[in-house]
């Protein structure tokens, strides 16, 4: 039976990930936090992690370097999901991509005036879209990291971003104006994986989908 391998990210998507694996009866044989591998084995035959950046899970899923992936909806809808195959939301991961301001902020005046808008993100596709939809005038900086400083020093007037408790962005006096989307982390397919190695792809979405629909007493003995 020819192998098989799953893209992981590392960091919380991984994190949550990891249990749900376990779950479905794949267990890394290192530690994904700390080995220096890019490539684990499992305690399955044949089944493999990818060790990646997040947004490159649907780039290698997508050319079949990788024949599944973990992906969060962020991360498809900026770099397009386009012959990817989803068969499952893994809910975990949860967030909301939004617009935040400063405090205080006149969000609504500005939308309402049809100013033009300076917007700080990485997420600038979905940013571009989302204001697009609004006929909104803005001009959009992309930013890698530390989105919440941009509109505390005035290099833009709102950012677009994940948030999931809301803490940093009180913490620095930041509130949600708009929500653009929920988030959770998908499992993504290549589907000519999905043909071709059917017989070792079909049982881990099989398995994958089992896990998810688990009840939470099974999840926490699990």
């Amino acid at each position: 039976m020819p192998g098989v391998a799953i893209a992981l990210s590392k960091g919380r998507i991984l994190d949550e990930t990891l249990p749900l694996l376990a779950r479905a009866g794949i267990v890394p044989a290192e530690d994904p936090e700390t080995s220096r591998k890019l490539v684990l084995g499992t305690n399955r035959p044949g089944v493999s992690l990818v060790i990646l950046r997040a947004q490159d899970v649907p780039t290698y899923v997508e050319y079949g370097a990788a024949d599944l992936g973990v992906a969060g909806r962020d991360v498809l809808l900026e770099h397009g999901s386009e012959g990817l195959y989803q068969p499952l939301d893994l809910g975990i991961g949860r967030c909301r991509l939004v617009v935040a301001t400063r405090r205080g902020y006149d969000w609504a005046g500005t939308v309402q005036r049809g100013a033009r808008i300076r917007v700080a993100s990485k997420y600038v596709r979905i940013a571009r879209e989302h204001f697009a939809d609004k006929g909104m005038h803005v001009d959009l900086i992309k930013l890698y990291g530390s989105m919440e400083l941009a509109p505390l020093v005035g290099l833009a007037d709102a950012i677009v971003d994940l948030v999931s408790t809301g803490n940093t962005l009180k913490a620095n006096d930041l509130v949600t104006v708009e929500d653009i989307a929920p988030i959770t982390a998908r499992l993504v397919v290549n589907p000519a994986s999905l043909k071709l190695k059917r017989a070792a792809v079909k049982p881990l979405i099989d398995a994958l989908a089992a896990a998810v629909a688990a009840p939470a007493s099974e999840r926490v003995s699990a």
